[in-house]
C-alpha cells in the first residue's frame, strides 16, 4: 500500500488509536554513560532512578520508573550518526508551566549549554538544543489549549516565531 500526501487515512483514520496514549519514555544509545548522566540529571534536573551496570542508566522526573533510557550496548564511544542519515530529529521534554520552562533555561545558561534555536508555534514555547551526544532535545511548554491559534474554519493555524528569551526569564 503506498500513502501519498493527501491522502485522507493520514488525517482521519477511521480507527484511531485511543486518545489517552501516550509517549511514555525514549531509550537514547549514548557513547558515554556519565557524561549523558552530567547532562539529564546534573543540567536538566532529572532524577537517575536506576542504573544497570555500566552500560545503561534510567532517569525519571517525579519518582516514575523512568522517562529516559540511556546505553552504549551499541555505541560505547561511538559517535554521532552522520548528517543525511535517518534517525531520531529530537525527543521532546514537556515543562507543565512556562515557570519551569524559564527554570529549565536558567539551568542551560548556567551550564554554558548553547541552544540550537528557540520558537514560539503558538500553541507551545520551545527551546532546542543538543545534549552531549548531539541528539536533539526540545524543552517546551504548552499553552492552555484555548489560546492556540486558529484559522477561519477553526483548523489549528501553528506558526514558528522567534521566542523572547528575556521575557521568558521573567516567568
Amino acid at each position: 500500500m503506498t500513502i501519498k500526501p493527501g491522502d485522507e487515512p493520514l488525517a482521519r483514520p477511521a480507527n484511531p488509536i485511543d486518545a489517552r496514549a501516550r509517549i511514555g519514555h525514549v531509550h537514547l544509545k549514548v557513547a558515554n554513560i556519565d557524561r549523558a548522566l552530567a547532562f539529564y540529571c546534573g543540567v536538566l534536573g532529572f532524577a537517575l532512578t536506576q542504573r544497570y551496570g555500566e552500560r545503561a542508566a534510567f532517569v525519571s522526573a517525579g519518582g516514575y520508573h523512568h522517562h529516559i533510557g540511556l546505553n552504549t550496548w551499541e555505541s560505547l564511544d561511538g559517535s554521532p550518526p552522520p548528517r543525511g542519515s535517518t534517525g531520531l530529529f529530537h525527543l521532546a521534554i514537556l515543562y507543565p508551566t512556562r515557570a519551569a520552562l524559564a527554570d529549565a533555561l536558567r539551568r542551560l545558561i548556567a551550564a554554558g549549554i548553547p541552544l540550537d534555536g528557540a520558537s514560539d508555534h503558538g500553541v507551545s514555547e520551545a527551546l532546542y538544543l543538543r545534549d552531549p551526544d548531539q541528539n536533539g532535545v526540545e524543552l517546551y511548554r504548552d499553552r492552555p489549549e484555548a489560546e492556540w491559534p486558529r484559522a477561519p474554519d477553526g483548523s489549528l493555524n501553528m506558526v514558528t516565531e522567534p521566542l523572547d528569551l528575556r521575557d521568558l526569564l521573567k516567568a
